[in-house]
């Protein structure tokens, strides 16, 4: 009979402790280890002293991510826009749609591979397509307070978070408080979006020796990393993992730039319609291409820097070099190649493991 109640005492034990207060849920400090891909350029980038990694904070943040409180009207979160099954871009749309079907006249881009424009970007132009924002927590609480997209009223947000029956303690375990700030919101969502990291593609299987490349796709690489595709300058030559400077350029979309760009942030008449590289990882899953998505297909983008782009005063010295030639001047056969290259820096496994 003492056993029976000693059991049911710990049984009870068990229960209660399911349903503690805030004021007993126990701040986690553990770290989260980052797993970096194997092979060459995968260096750590740096995480602010301020707001390091942890468990806790990085599942915090996930939630957050996902949590449609952060909209106005409690319809919509980052991941509306940001889908995972398409590398965190938004699933072919030209321009997203807001809480109130208002859009843009910019693509949502893809997220990954993000927290290392703080290592290789020196500016301090790092985030959104024109840079205006410099660091991820920074860039965070763009979206949700833009009147054409979640359109938060901040105090209102943190009230409906503050409100549930769940957020206070997964704040106190993260943060050490159930007292929830925007700082801390954007805090956790950082910790998210530093964890994103894309880099088992096919092309990264082949550096590593896990397969071998097929000949169309070894040609289309070279074609990338020398001056007869002059992609390299922009996106890195093959000593880089990321496929992106990290960097603005004008890459010649208009003579006369619809965007202004960069321009709008740093008001310098040479940064008029340049815009953040993007990645060339994931193209698979990221149409349509380009900061306001013309491109439906990546081969409508290989035709373009083939022989469609446009003069204009700020346009990319790398581009404006083979104006006199009319353009690249590939053969079907070299876009093939160039285009099976491309396709190859595709990452299923990145997609797959963060629906």
């Amino acid at each position: 009979m003492k056993q029976v109640l000693i059991c049911m005492l710990a049984l009870a034990l068990v229960a209660c402790k399911k349903d503690l207060p805030v004021a007993y849920v126990a701040y986690d400090q553990t770290p989260y280890a980052l797993i970096m891909p194997q092979g060459r350029g995968w260096t750590q980038f740096p995480i602010p002293e301020e707001n390091p990694l942890t468990i806790a904070g990085v599942a915090l943040g996930k939630q957050l991510f996902e949590e449609k409180l952060l909209s106005a009207n409690n319809t919509q979160s980052c991941k509306t826009c940001h889908q995972p099954a398409f590398a965190f871009s938004d699933g072919g749309k030209q321009f997203s749609e807001g809480i109130n079907g208002q859009k843009g006249n910019r693509n949502a881009p893809a997220l990954f591979n993000l927290a290392w424009a703080d290592l290789y970007n020196v500016t301090g132009h790092r985030y959104f397509w024109d840079g205006g924002k410099g660091s991820l927590e920074q860039q965070a609480v763009g979206p949700i307070v833009n009147p054409i997209e979640m359109a938060s009223d901040l105090k209102q947000m943190i009230q409906k978070l503050q409100q549930t029956s769940h957020y206070p303690a997964l704040f106190k375990k993260a943060f050490g408080t159930d007292s929830i700030t925007i700082s801390l919101v954007v805090k956790a969502l950082s910790q998210f979006e530093r964890t994103l990291i894309s880099g088992n593609s096919p092309y990264d299987k082949a550096e590593r020796r896990e397969r071998q490349r097929t000949l169309s796709e070894y040609n289309g690489m070279v074609i990338f990393s020398t001056e007869k595709g002059d992609c390299f300058h922009c996106h890195g030559n093959l000593s880089s993992p990321f496929f992106t400077d990290f960097n603005f350029h004008n890459n010649g979309l208009d003579e006369t730039p619809i965007d202004s760009g960069l321009f709008r942030i740093t008001g310098i008449a040479a940064d008029k319609g340049k815009f953040k590289t993007p990645s060339l990882r994931n193209l698979v899953f990221t149409a349509p291409y380009m900061h306001d998505g013309r491109f439906k297909t990546l081969w409508e983008v290989i035709e373009f820097y083939n022989s469609g782009f446009k003069n204009s005063p700020t346009l990319d010295p790398f581009i404006s070099k083979h104006i006199a030639n009319g353009g690249l001047n590939l053969t079907p056969i070299e876009k093939t190649d160039l285009y099976n290259f491309l396709v190859s820096l595709s990452d299923s496994d990145f997609v797959t493991k963060n629906r």
